[in-house]
């Protein structure tokens, strides 16, 4: 494990990171200057999930037949162009609603529309980082080299929405071009200064050791919850991630509801809760590794995910809430982290980046069900249901660990498969 090359892929998901948290807290405002209702603003937010859920696989199998280096630098510049057109949305909006003779409030929806789904449908930066990473490290300290993604990824979202709220004092179009300036030099830096991982005779060996057809992202994610040791990790993955986008997704208003916090004091939670997963993913998540297996993290990570969520519903002032965070965070961090981790270890080298593009899009798909399902329990029942829900969903998940990874294990890997990212083994 090169330091220097853990060092480079560092900086290429904090800048990502750094310009997607830019620009998102300030889309609803954006889209509502041009009539966008709150379902128009949810289904904006949702596009781009909707779209990474199909990108990201196709891109992490990409990399492991042509490369990591490659792929990083079409998604990076699938993302530059993307912000390019958000900051451009209101002329170029304006443009094409003349040319096609609909409202202009319309056409610069449509191009917000495309901007998000573009920079979904190549947004495989993450997915392709977590590949690299597997790619130097070995199954001792492949943990800690994930864990430096997540803090990464934690930093980019401190201070994303904070500089971009700044930066929107001087108009929406403004964060969206710092973004786009960001992912310029996130372009320069992966094409001057990062090594790629794979060297041309690994990459002719994965590409023989793959069928030779286009992946169908459901087939492949079909074939993968079938198989050993995958299905189980992608099924903790899923309900997981789901709990804990029930989280993201309402936490904001939940705050409103429960202890009529405003936007400024939501902020300050949030970057609480940011500056926590950086500290776990970053520093504890390694440590953790070199003393418990990552079966024992797993299980302990719902259990603790799970009492956390059902304290969140429950939480009878906001110094309680702020004690809950704490054990949220830390089970968040290890689970994103160590899941990622088991994966690459139950799958042989040349399905990894595949494998990895399934999982981001089983994320994908949880990022768009949380926000409506979250939402919708908080206005029927009240502030404490989504807690309670993804309280609910944790004990399945907890059942299910215990079950398939703690006493019934799965083998990490079935007989030798001639077979692409999420095929069943021959």
């Amino acid at each position: 494990m090169r330091k220097s090359n853990l060092f480079s892929i560092f900086l290429v998901v904090f800048i990502d990171l750094l310009g997607f948290g830019l620009i998102l807290p300030l889309l609803p405002y954006y889209a509502e200057q041009y009539g966008a209702t709150p379902l128009i603003v949810g289904l904006l937010t949702a596009s781009y999930a909707a779209a990474q859920l199909i990108g990201a696989p196709l891109l992490g199998r990409l990399s492991d037949r042509v490369g990591r280096k490659p792929v990083l630098l079409v998604s990076i510049a699938g993302t530059l162009v993307g912000f390019l057109l958000l900051g451009l949305a209101d002329p170029l909006g304006k443009a094409l609603a003349s040319w096609i003779g609909i409202s202009p409030n319309l056409g610069v929806l449509l191009v917000l529309f495309f901007s998000r789904i573009l920079d979904g449908l190549t947004g495989g930066n993450i997915t392709v980082a977590q590949a690299y990473i597997t790619d130097v490290t070995d199954a001792s300290n492949r943990a800690k080299g994930l864990g430096l993604i997540g803090a990464a990824f934690g930093l980019g979202f401190i201070l994303g929405p904070v500089t971009g709220g700044l930066l929107s004092t001087y108009g929406y179009g403004v964060p969206a071009f710092a973004a786009a300036g960001l992912a310029a030099i996130n372009f320069l830096s992966v094409a001057f200064f990062l090594p790629e991982s794979l060297t041309p005779e690994v990459r002719v060996q994965r590409q023989a050791a793959q069928v030779q057809r286009p992946p169908f992202t459901l087939e492949a994610l079909w074939c993968a919850l079938n198989r050993p040791r995958v299905g189980p990790l992608l099924h903790i993955r899923f309900f997981f991630g789901l709990a804990f986008a029930v989280f993201q997704s309402v936490f904001a208003l939940y705050a409103q509801y429960r202890f009529g916090l405003d936007a400024r004091q939501t902020g300050f939670v949030l970057a609480y809760v940011g500056v926590l997963a950086v500290l776990v993913q970053g520093l504890g998540v390694g440590r953790l590794a070199k003393r418990y297996s990552e079966t024992k993290m797993i299980f302990s990570g719902t259990i603790i995910m799970g009492l956390s969520l059902l304290g969140w519903a429950l939480a009878p002032s906001l110094w309680v809430l702020l004690v809950l965070l704490l054990p949220l965070s830390l089970s968040g961090g290890v689970l994103n982290t160590v899941l990622s981790s088991a994966l690459t270890k139950s799958v042989y080298p040349e399905e990894i980046g595949g494998t990895l593009g399934l999982a981001a899009s089983v994320e994908s798909t949880t990022r768009v069900i949380a926000p409506s399902a979250g939402g919708y329990l908080l206005g029927q029942f009240g502030a404490w249901a989504p807690g309670i829900f993804a309280g609910l969903l944790m004990a399945w998940v907890v059942t299910f660990t215990y079950r398939r990874l703690v006493v019934n294990p799965d083998p990490p890997l079935g007989p030798r498969a001639v077979a692409g990212a999420g095929e069943a083994p021959a």
